[in-house]
């Protein structure tokens, strides 16, 4: 990948927010209501939060706001909300013109918000981008969801089938390991990436098991961390429409609302944000 160079006020300024990154290069992995989620969790400990959609064509995170705003006006209910912006890809047809548009484009979101918020976080598209780039490049924090199969651990790298030794990094581990090398070279903390183990099945299965194995292996040779996500629920499929959240729903005894909330929380407290 070539090097990506990022101009922002942001590298050097102590009192900046935490950027957070959710980016993978893989669909349907539950990353935008993973997004939605942690973006309410930050904000019910009292943190202010933007969020910045890198997705302008698909926008799912900036729609899942749009229809809590909606569901606010509706209900006549007070819920938190982030301050949100889309950034659009540029259509130059000149590559160093693109890259200087998206660039700006870029920059002039996050120098929007840096001085309001405590986290800024950005949701990639489920491709390789000019702007996902950046994103990895600026990103304190990197979150990749998985989902708990064999097919999308492959986007981190290729494992033997028997011993689950790495074989060969991913694309998109090689893209990772860039940004971190041009955050060290500005004189950047390192960054905390960790996979997240996404829409996790209930049952503790054998293949749960070879992919936990997996992840091992990975984690050593690639050096990220690894934490379960959120589990496999309906609840969470029912909220986007909207624009809730599980935290955003009266405290029941649910079983199903209880332990959605606990790993919620546990996440957060594994991502280690707070």
């Amino acid at each position: 990948m070539e090097q990506t160079k990022v101009k922002s006020k942001m590298e050097n300024n102590k009192s900046s927010a935490h950027i957070l990154v959710l980016g993978n290069e893989k669909g349907g992995t539950g990353k935008s209501t993973l997004a939605m989620h942690l973006v309410v969790g930050l904000m019910d400990n009292g943190k202010k939060v933007a969020v910045i959609d890198l997705d302008a064509r698909q926008k799912s995170i900036a729609r899942y706001i749009e229809n809590r705003q909606a569901y606010m006006q509706r209900e006549g209910k007070a819920l938190q909300l982030p301050l949100v912006s889309v950034v659009k890809q540029s259509q130059a047809k000149v590559t160093s013109q693109r890259q200087e548009e998206d660039q700006a484009n870029m920059q002039a979101a996050l120098d929007n918000v840096n001085q309001q918020v405590d986290f800024i976080v950005i949701d990639c598209p489920g491709n390789d981008t000019y702007l996902s780039r950046l994103a990895h490049a600026l990103a304190d924090t990197l979150v990749t969801p998985l989902n708990d199969s064999f097919v999308d651990l492959d986007l981190i790298g290729e494992v033997a089938a028997t011993d689950y030794q790495v074989k060969q990094l991913s694309y998109y581990s090689e893209m990772v390991w860039d940004s971190r090398k041009f955050r060290s070279a500005s004189g950047q903390a390192p960054m905390d990436w960790v996979v997240v183990r996404n829409r996790l099945a209930s049952l503790d299965s054998r293949n749960n098991k070879r992919v936990h194995r997996a992840l091992e292996a990975l984690q050593k040779r690639i050096m990220f961390r690894y934490v379960p996500g959120l589990y496999e629920r309906v609840i969470y499929k029912e909220l986007f429409p909207s624009g809730l959240t599980i935290l955003d729903l009266p405290k029941t005894n649910s079983l199903s609302n209880v332990a959605a909330r606990q790993e919620l929380r546990s996440l957060i407290d594994n991502l280690k944000l707070l």
